[in-house]
């Protein structure tokens, strides 16, 4: 007896209506009870499986439109050009300018890593470092995991740096620039400094910009306000009627 043919086509056009697909769905629209069956000809089309919900859903790589970071999501299940969850947390990891914390990758990643991450680790194909209490992953080159715990560490200590990885300086040595820069500025142009900078943070930057500045938040976001709004007053430190009202001398009656 001839055996039956599949055609691979009937899984792509499956696929290409539905975006995403389990096993057993795609068993369905081949007409066949075999799995090895399926995947010979998911083969042919080249698949994905998605690294959440164990690797359970497939989709077509020609329909799939990964986003900067590499992933791409229907349904809530994520898909990733790294393929596994796995390769997916090394590279990311690996392409990071200041490491990841676990919380900030699964928040990412919109899937649980502490698994993963301890595999990799005990693998040798990444390092876990400690920062403020936390741990934080790094590369498994030396080098590069040192400056990413650099960065890290320069990012906390000063939220105007986004990637200090290439700097020379401690720290606590480019906070004291910092701010020693800032005490030469006058009043508007402190505020307004502040304001760019929190613009660059985004949320939550009025806060981080105050307690670095040592300034009330209100004072960061109208100086972020005065920006976007292009308010700012040339040669005014401060807005017309502000300060200290002057005193009339009085003079002398005679």
């Amino acid at each position: 007896m001839r055996p039956l043919s599949f055609d691979p086509q009937l899984l792509r056009k499956h696929l290409l209506r539905h975006k995403i697909a389990t096993l057993p769905e795609l068993k369905q629209a081949l007409g066949t009870s075999a799995s090895l069956t399926v995947f010979r000809k998911l083969k042919l089309l080249d698949y994905l499986s998605s690294y959440t919900h164990r690797g359970r859903y497939y989709a077509l790589r020609e329909a799939v439109r990964f986003d900067e970071a590499g992933l791409w999501s229907h349904d809530a299940v994520w898909f990733s050009r790294h393929g596994t969850l796995v390769a997916t947390i090394q590279a990311f990891i690996n392409q990071a300018p200041h490491g990841w914390f676990a919380d900030e990758l699964a928040e990412a990643l919109h899937a649980e890593v502490q698994d993963p991450l301890h595999d990799l680790v005990q693998a040798g194909r990444l390092h876990r470092n400690e920062v403020a209490g936390r741990f934080l992953y790094t590369a498994a080159d030396h080098r590069q995991s040192q400056d990413q715990l650099r960065a890290r560490q320069t990012a906390s200590a000063v939220p105007l740096v986004a990637n200090a990885s290439a700097l020379q300086v401690s720290p606590d040595e480019l906070k004291a620039a910092i701010l020693l820069f800032y005490s030469l500025l006058d009043e508007q142009e402190r505020r307004l400094f502040a304001g760019l900078e929190s613009i660059k943070l985004g949320h939550g930057g009025d806060t981080k910009l105050a307690a670095f500045l040592g300034l009330d938040p209100h004072t960061v976001a109208r100086g972020r306000q005065q920006l976007l709004d292009q308010t700012v007053t040339l040669g005014r430190t401060r807005r017309a009627g502000g300060g200290r009202k002057l005193v009339e001398k009085k003079l002398p009656i005679s």
